[in-house]
């Protein structure tokens, strides 16, 4: 069956691909002309400030109305500074501070940013209530456990974002907190019990207005016992729409992930996220090509024709989206203005810089917290250090590439300091054996992350303490315990100003 040119290009509305390259490739032009609904980009394009400028510049002079997502949520999951490391903190860390005025000042912070470089929603904050510390993909991408805090702080990350004019997006509805299942491997399942708890966050983002909702591929067996939030009628428009009164864009999760493509192949779970009341499908994380993003926008209208996507709901849709991408432009964050009169072009001409890191140092600070267990002075350092980083592989929504830990901000203070980092495999005993006869006259610091849910790195910390009890401990991950090391620095972040803090408390110059 042959599918119209109107029906392709009402497909196409819906459609927020990622591409590669650091300029759009023809395909990205030709479909924005045609009326592609928006784009996502990935560090894979980015490079550097005026570099993002003049590639939103160069996909608004096809549709001056584009959507340009991003996943900017500070902290470890960071595109604009991947290759640094965040010049802020993530949303746990903002947590431990608590102070909503700090997080929403840096939420403003951040969106300036992201205007200026052209793009027009952030898909954060991070919505979810990690009420389970063993979370594989949520963590330290959550304000906290505790669902009154995560509901204030989401409020404020909103109010900030969206006074810069960038549209905020919450996720993943409706709430990834609970779950022991990555869902770009898996199907998480929610208990029922933990439900209300988890949905707070997201009743009072509406109430503050939030633009857009990203959908978690989570089981909700209370609301949908056989589909993922995603694809659920039941928890899209019933819940999301109906109960909660949410009227703005809903867009879904990377479609491509396993827990809603696995069943359906990426062009049927997109068609069935639509119907089910999605408005938008982002795409290109893993699959960023032509053929992909033309496959489902094939498969989205094919489900219309078919009838199992009503083309009312397609068209509500595409409405939800444009009136997305009106707010954008007409909310004065971002300037359309042609590239030869200023604006944008003056922007991409170098005029754009990120964020100094002032503010994002200055709450990595606050959140730091020490306990001491020795008696005997062991900070500051008294001399350079021997730095241990055991390095746990991350999940798929942080760049595997992204700068961290403690040696490299220490040795800035401490020159002479020498850093070894180890992964899973890598620490054995022999090695271990070696590192402590290195750092013998040494101060040792040993730096992990999460070691709670890694037995490996639990193992080599036990190793390296049993030789060297005066050694510290630095944990950029989730604190399960503080009593190890003779003293215990939790940074609740893992970002590039987290570890210039720790490096400022080994040190005493903070």
């Amino acid at each position: 069956m042959s599918l119209s040119g109107d029906l392709l290009r009402l497909a196409d509305a819906v459609l927020l691909p990622g591409f590669t390259g650091h300029a759009p490739p023809d395909w990205i032009r030709r479909r924005l002309g045609a009326g592609l609904g928006g784009v996502v980009l990935f560090t894979r394009n980015i490079a550097d400030p005026a570099q993002v400028a003049r590639l939103t510049a160069a996909l608004r002079a096809e549709n001056p109305a584009v959507l340009v997502g991003i996943d900017e949520e500070s902290g470890e999951v960071t595109r604009l500074e991947v290759a640094t490391g965040s010049s802020r903190p993530g949303g746990y860390a903002l947590g431990v501070v608590d102070d909503v005025d700090l997080t929403e000042s840096l939420a403003r912070d951040l969106g300036g940013d992201l205007a200026r470089a052209g793009i027009t929603i952030d898909f954060a904050p991070s919505a979810d209530v990690n009420s389970n510390p063993d979370n594989p993909v949520i963590g330290l991408r959550s304000f906290g456990a505790d669902p009154a805090l995560v509901a204030r702080h989401t409020r404020a990350f909103v109010r900030g974002m969206q006074s810069a004019g960038v549209a905020a997006c919450v996720k993943h509805f409706p709430g990834h907190g609970d779950t022991s299942v990555d869902s770009h491997h898996g199907v998480p399942v929610v208990a029922e019990q933990g439900v209300e708890e988890a949905l707070r966050p997201f009743r009072e983002a509406i109430e503050e207005g939030v633009k857009a909702v990203m959908t978690g591929h989570l089981l909700v067996p209370s609301y949908d016992a056989e589909r993922p939030a995603t694809l659920s009628p039941k928890v899209l428009t019933g819940l999301l729409r109906e109960e909660l009164g949410f009227d703005g864009m809903i867009v879904t999760d990377g479609i491509e992930m396993t827990a809603v493509s696995g069943a359906y192949g990426i062009g049927g779970a997109s068609a069935r996220a639509i119907a089910a009341g999605a408005d938008a499908i982002c795409v290109g994380g893993e699959h960023a090509d032509e053929a992909t993003a033309a496959g489902i926008r094939d498969a989205i209208a094919t489900a219309v024709t078919e009838g199992l996507l009503p083309e009312e709901r397609l068209a509500d849709a595409a409405r939800r989206v444009r009136e997305l991408a009106a707010w954008s432009v007409s909310s004065g964050g971002i300037d359309i203005t042609p590239a030869n009169s200023g604006g944008v072009a003056s922007a991409a001409s170098g005029g754009v810089e990120f964020a100094n890191g002032h503010l994002g140092l200055a709450a990595a600070r606050r959140a730091i917290r020490v306990t001491r267990r020795s008696t005997a002075p062991v900070l500051p350092l008294a001399g350079p250090a021997h730095v241990v980083e055991l390095t746990p592989q991350m999940n798929l929504a942080i760049d595997g590439n992204t700068p961290w830990g403690v040696g490299e901000p220490l040795r800035a203070l401490l020159p002479g300091t020498t850093v070894t980092r180890l992964a899973a495999g890598e620490a054995s005993g022999p090695v271990l054996e070696r590192l402590i006869v290195r750092a013998a006259g040494h101060p040792l610091v040993v730096v992990v992350r999460d070691v709670h849910r890694y037995a490996w790195q639990s193992e080599a910390l036990r190793h390296l303490l049993s030789a060297r009890p005066d050694a510290v401990v630095v944990e950029m991950g989730l604190p399960a315990r503080s009593d190890v090391g003779a003293v215990h620095i939790a940074t609740y972040g893992s970002a590039r100003v987290c570890g210039q803090a720790a490096a400022e408390v080994l040190t005493g110059t903070l």
